[in-house]
């Protein structure tokens, strides 16, 4: 967190240290105003690549929660600072060793979504797995380096979800299967109660916010890894996403 008046760092959290399965931390946080156990906080909330949910103090950078919300093997949980209590045998060797969530991670830039009404915070999820390489490189200017090969279990897949997290006490409150999870397709919470998300199959489908019962599907015809917007022209409401090359308008009775 930086001062934004003169640029200088007020606090830092480290997500995942010493980070060797590529987990970065670059997915979207967003910034929450809550009653947090007794007392009105400004909240920082996050699912992580690494597959586990957190919420900060954005003021302090204090850790308040952690709890993992995909699948994950590399790690028992998390300290009462935050950092992860890491599980023997799950860093890459040289002959590989099997660990969740995959490179891709258990979601990714894909953006997620709350909503003041529920409490509930939406995100999409994907549960893969890889076998973690090491490798000694010797670096060459102009060639790609990267020290390691995560390959992908592709025979047991990345089945995907729509997550609905309660930034309370981390729990999943309820979960929409999808048969593929994105690395890119968002979710979109509306004031109506409703969210809608997709996946790389084509589909779009709009979900009950508190329930997750499925309300309406639309089958693309192709492959989505964009987010769904919503917005309003003379008084009608429109729901907007690209997939493929081709652009999907929608307008709501």
């Amino acid at each position: 967190a930086l001062d934004p008046a003169t640029g200088k760092l007020k606090w830092y959290f480290q997500f995942t240290p010493h980070d060797v399965h590529d987990w970065d931390a670059t997915e979207t946080p967003v910034l929450v105003d809550a009653q947090f156990r007794g007392r009105m906080r400004k909240l920082l909330i996050q699912a992580n690549r690494n597959a586990f949910f957190y919420v900060l103090d954005r003021e302090t950078g204090e850790f308040l929660l952690g709890k993992a919300f995909a699948h994950q093997t590399w790690a028992s949980g998390l300290d009462d600072k935050g950092r992860p209590i890491i599980l023997p045998n799950t860093d890459p060797t040289p002959k590989g060793v099997y660990v969740c969530p995959d490179a891709t991670g258990g979601t990714n830039w894909a953006a997620p979504s709350y909503d003041p009404a529920t409490g509930l915070f939406y995100v999409p999820v994907r549960e893969g797995c890889a076998n973690y390489t090491r490798e000694t490189i010797t670096p060459k200017p102009g060639d790609p380096f990267t020290g390691g090969d995560p390959q992908e279990d592709h025979k047991r897949g990345a089945p995907g979800s729509v997550r609905a997290i309660d930034p309370m006490t981390g729990d999943i409150r309820w979960s929409f299967p999808m048969r593929l999870g994105s690395a890119a397709a968002g979710v979109l919470g509306t004031a109506g109660g409703v969210v809608f998300a997709s996946d790389p199959e084509g589909s779009l489908v709009a979900l009950d916010a508190r329930t997750g019962a499925k309300l309406w599907h639309y089958q693309t015809g192709g492959d989505i890894r964009s987010s769904p917007i919503s917005y309003e022209v003379d008084g009608k409401q429109y729901v907007a996403i690209a997939g493929d090359s081709t652009l999907f308008v929608f307008g709501l009775p």
